[in-house]
């Protein structure tokens, strides 16, 4: 199949019905977590969704239209992130093709190489907007810079260590809602064995994806967060 008969199967019908559910859901999601300042994003879950049924294009798209989106209805300053937006549903879409979205630990892989991927792409935009955005991981670095910390040094710091926890529990949450659906309704979309379970084992990965990040938060809330002053 050639590259563009393989970027056209990524968008057929049930793609672009899925895709302004995904973008809503990124926006809500997002926006909760900013409003409350929570020290993570989760502004990514439908771009994932998307990604690892359909493939990096679509994912990209999703993931950019989030933003622009978001931009335009909500918050202006979402527009600054739409590369990072992009990236992530590029780099999940081919985690899937690789076949990382089919079991919960392989899920940890792909939320791990999504997250060091928005970090590089995320740095340089953050360096540029002075470090501290409306986004809570800010006060990580709000909090490395007042230690005497570098911007640059202290934003990466940041990022890597927010980055992980949710792009992993982002991960999580998209497998769960993939696990609680149909493999009927899964096959309609273009790369429905990017996410094939087993009868046998769904249960059993769905619960394990749940306890993990369930665990990766608290984690990062009990043991990480109290080291660092508000």
């Amino acid at each position: 199949m050639s590259k563009d008969r393989s970027i056209k199967k990524e968008f057929s019908t049930v793609v672009l019905v899925l895709i302004p559910v995904a973008i809503a859901l990124n926006i809500v999601i997002g926006q909760i977590v900013s409003v409350i300042k929570l020290p993570v994003y989760l502004d990514s879950i439908g771009t994932m969704l998307v990604a690892a049924v359909a493939g990096p294009w679509a994912g990209a798209l999703t993931g950019m239209l989030s933003n622009i989106i978001w931009g335009l209805v909500v918050d202006p300053n979402a527009y600054y992130w739409t590369p990072v937006a992009l990236a992530i549903g590029f780099v999940t879409g081919l985690c899937a093709m690789a076949g990382l979205f089919k079991t919960w630990w392989k899920v940890i892989i792909t939320g791990f190489l999504v997250a060091l991927t928005a970090a590089i792409v995320s740095t340089p935009i953050q360096v540029a907007l002075g470090g501290i955005t409306a986004s809570g991981s800010s006060l990580i670095t709000a909090y490395l810079i007042q230690t005497g910390r570098e911007l640059i040094p202290a934003v990466l710091s940041s990022n890597f260590l927010v980055e992980p926890v949710d792009k992993i529990s982002t991960a999580m949450l998209a497998f769960v809602i993939l696990g609680g659906l149909s493999q009927r309704y899964l096959a309609r979309f273009p790369r429905p064995e990017n996410v094939a379970f087993t009868p046998s084992n769904r249960t059993t990965q769905i619960i394990a994806a749940i306890v993990f990040a369930v665990a990766l938060v608290l984690l990062y809330y009990f043991a990480i967060m109290p080291m660092i002053p508000g």
